[in-house]
Formats: C-alpha cells, structure tokens, sequence
C-alpha cells in the first residue's frame, strides 16, 4: 500500500526541455518543409498551368492549321469537280454529235448500195463498170469506213465518259470525307474548357483504325486531283479529235457524193447523146428502107414489064417455026427474034438479080433497125436507171457537218 503511494517515475527538467525544443524543432521542420511543399505545390500549379495553356494553344493552332489544309483540298476538289462535271457535259453533247454523225451515214450508204443494185438492171453493151459505177463503190466504201471510224471513236468516247465519271466518284467521295472531317474539326476548335457536356473519354487515347500518315493522307486527294485533270486534259484533247473527225469525214462525204453526182450527170449526157446518134440512124435506116422498098417495086415492076415483050418475041419464033417447007427460012427476022428473046431473058435476069440483091439489102436494113431500136430501147432502159432512179433517189441525200 506504501508502494502504491509512491510519486511515479519522474523526469529531470533537462528532459522536459529537451522534449520541449524537439517538439519545436520538429514543427519548424514541418511547418518548413510544409511551406516548401505548398510553394513547390503553387509553382507546378501554375507551370502546369501554363504548359497545358501553351499545349492547348498549339493544339488550337495545329486545329486551325488542319480546318485550312481541309478547306484548301476541299477548295481544289470543288475546282476539280466543277471542271471534270463541265468536261463531261461536254462530252455528252460531242457524243451526241457522234450518234447523229453516224446516224446520217446509214442513209446515203443504203442509197449507195441501192443504186449499185439498180444499175445491175442493165443490159447489153450499157451493162459497163463505168466510171459511175467505180465512183459509187468508192462512195459506198468511204461510207462504210466513215462509220467505222465514228463507231471507234463513239467507243473511245463512252469509254473517256466512264472514266470522267470514275474520276468524278472519287471527287465526290474525297469531298464527303472533307465535309464530314471539316464539320469535325470545326465543332473540336468551337470547344473551350467551359463548354457544357464535354466529358472523359480514356478509350480516345488508343490509336484504333485505319490511321493514315499526313503524307498519305495528303497524296490520296493529290492523286484524286491527278486523276481528274489527267482525265480533263484527256477529254480535252478528245474533243479536239472529235471536232476534226467530224469536219473531215464530212467533207470527204460531200466531196465523193458530189463526184458520184457528177459522174450521173456526165453518163446521161453520154447516154443521151449515144441514144440520139442511135435515132438519128434509125432515121436514116426507115429512110432508107423506104427507098429500097420503091426500089424493089420498081424493079418487080420491070420484070413484070419485060413479060410481054418477051412473050410477042417467043410468039413470033413459034408462029414463023410453022412456015412451010422452004419457007422455013433462019432470015435476019428470025435471027433478030432469038437475039430480042435471048436480050430479053438476059436483062429479065439481070433484073431478077438486082431484085434479089435489093431484098438482101431490104432485109439488112430491117435487121439494122431492129438492131437500132433494140439498142435504142437498151439507151432508154438506162437512163429510166441513171436519171429516174438512181439520181432522184439521190436528190434526197444530205450530208451535215454536225
């Protein structure tokens, strides 16, 4: 009970102020390293500050950088658009131009083989590879090369269309895209830290995608603008050929129609000029036959005529053959009678020849005029063919320079 009585253990006061000047020294120390602690916390504070200001104006201003780089490919996918869209327009309408080109070369062509066609109707001597027959087929060839060649170039035409088009999809495509990364860029530069409803997004950090570099990015519009001029300069120079083709293969139609025209008009003239010759002719011959019919009457006539001399002469003879006996005398009488009847048998045959030779010549001349109105007929059968049909036909060919 003493012992619980007893004072506790007590310290020296060299202790207490010992404890007391550690207690001291040790809230320096922290209220030291304290005050380094808020000012070191101020410092990074308003270095971070700082930093995360300047790194959120570069940003800012790599954001504007973007917006032009965007606006200024966009501006030259617009340019290049309009450009490639007015080419092909054009294009169309030259195409256009082709169609109708082509079109026109279906009927002269027909007209062509059908004079051809026709001009085998001839006959006789006339059937002849003249020189409107070499022309025509010269004409029907050019034809027919013409529209090969606006068929091959209608074919390069649809062809340099569907690449302006492809080249145009593109464009378009490339502008969506521009669109669509410009209205983003936009609404990301419109945000400040005060705006409303931005929020954490961790997952944004991870680089998921198909994540392109500045350069490939920059090279795919590039290409996209290649592309498109490579195709306007192509158009361009399309148009250029078309535009030639055309004036050339006008002309060369024109000018070998025209030839053909004039190869008509001369074998008419030909034709006509032969057939009047033939006229003229048969003229001659119907005279002619005319005249040896008379003749041949007149000689008939004088055969008949020579009948009764003839006769009184043979009469004569016999009636002085019955003389009685010394009577019966061969006197120059009847020496002149066998003379008279033997002139006159001889001239009646003389007559009977020319008789004869003026009916041979008689038959020549209606052989010549059949002859003649055959061939007449023949002249007659080709021009109906040269000027009736074929150059009628003709009188409806036109040929445009489209």
């Amino acid at each position: 009970m003493a012992r619980l009585l007893q004072d506790p253990c007590k310290l020296q006061p060299s202790e207490w102020y010992t404890t007391n000047n550690m207690q001291h020294a040790s809230t320096e120390s922290q209220k030291s390293r304290s005050e380094c602690t808020i000012y070191e916390s101020r410092r990074l504070v308003d270095e971070i500050e700082k930093t995360t200001q300047k790194t959120q104006s570069d940003v800012n201003k790599k954001l504007e950088q973007r917006r032009e780089e965007i606006k200024f490919w966009k501006q030259e996918l617009d340019n290049k658009l309009e450009q490639i869209v007015h080419e092909t327009e054009i294009l169309l309408t030259f195409k256009n131009r082709l169609e109708r080109a082509l079109e026109g070369c279906k009927e002269p062509l027909v007209i062509a083989q059908k004079c051809l066609l026709y001009r085998q109707r001839r006959v006789g001597i006339d059937l002849v590879h003249d020189e409107v027959e070499q022309e025509l087929v010269k004409e029907a060839e050019v034809l027919q090369g013409v529209i090969a060649l606006l068929g091959r170039t209608l074919e390069q035409t649809n062809e340099q269309i569907r690449q302006n088009r492809s080249a145009k999809y593109n464009l378009d495509m490339d502008l969506k895209d521009k669109f669509t990364a410009l209205t983003i860029e936009d609404y990301c530069a419109s945000l400040t830290n005060d705006t409303p409803y931005i929020i954490y997004a961790d997952n944004a950090m991870k680089l998921e995608g198909n994540f392109v570099s500045p350069e490939d990015w920059t090279d795919f519009s590039n290409i996209n603008v290649e592309k498109a001029d490579k195709q306007r300069n192509n158009s361009l120079a399309l148009k250029a050929l078309i535009e030639g083709i055309l004036s050339q293969t006008a002309n060369d139609m024109c000018k070998q129609c025209e030839t053909v025209n004039n190869a008509f008009r001369n074998r008419v003239k030909e034709v006509k000029d032969a057939k009047h010759k033939l006229e003229t002719l048969l003229a001659m011959v119907m005279d002619e036959t005319a005249s040896q019919e008379k003749n041949i009457a007149a000689l008939k006539k004088a055969i008949v005529d020579k009948e009764g001399p003839v006769k009184v002469a043979q009469t004569r003879l016999e009636v002085r053959n019955h003389r009685p006996n010394v009577e019966l005398c061969y006197d120059t009488v009847h020496s002149s009678l066998m003379s008279e009847v033997q002139e006159i048998t001889k001239n009646i045959q003389r007559l009977k020849d020319a008789l004869a030779q003026a009916q041979t010549e008689l038959k020549g001349l209606s052989c010549r005029q059949l002859s003649l109105e055959e061939e007449i007929k023949v002249k007659e059968n080709t021009l109906y063919i040269d000027e009736v049909l074929c150059m009628q036909m003709r009188e409806s060919v036109c040929i445009n320079n489209y």
